[in-house]
């Protein structure tokens, strides 16, 4: 005969368990190491691309930078904390840095950046201004001719 006991799962040991776990000293250590990385909305206005980020208790004068190279508009910088104390620590610190590639060449002196609670916001004008559809003419083995732009052409195929 085989005994078996059965126990019951009290529920608020095991949400003990889990705060235990994450305030251990690894998971704390784990936290502070933890790279900031801000978040990012990036969308279509217009002819102009408008980027947001969260970079709440940054000072922007001193803490962000944005920067054109070519098509790449980079936006860096370091989220300072005030104090070392030891405890419960929720907010990331450290260096970041986020790179969009632009759709076309833009004159780095149109480009605006506003720092409004805690809220990054980049306009770039113009640069959707140039998207067009271009059509790309189609190659063929069976020598017909197509219309492209107006023009009679011969379809032609590499093989």
């Amino acid at each position: 005969m085989t005994n078996t006991t059965l126990t019951r799962l009290d529920p608020f040991s095991v949400f003990d368990d889990m705060v235990r776990l994450i305030r251990s000293p690894l998971a704390q250590e784990v936290q502070r190491n933890s790279r900031f990385v801000p978040a990012v909305d990036a969308h279509r206005d217009g002819e102009n691309l408008v980027l947001q980020a969260d970079l709440p208790g940054i000072d922007p004068e001193n803490d962000i930078s944005v920067e054109l190279t070519g098509r790449t508009l980079t936006i860096s910088g370091e989220r300072r904390s005030q104090n070392e104390a030891e405890g419960l620590r929720e907010v990331r610190y450290g260096s970041f840095s986020r790179t969009v590639t632009l759709p076309a060449d833009v004159d780095e002196g149109s480009i605006t950046a506003e720092y409004t609670h805690g809220v990054l916001k980049v306009v770039v004008p113009g640069v959707y201004a140039e998207e067009k559809p271009h059509r790309i003419r189609i190659l063929s083995s069976t020598g017909e001719t197509t219309q492209v732009s107006g023009q009679d052409e011969k379809k032609e195929i590499n093989a």
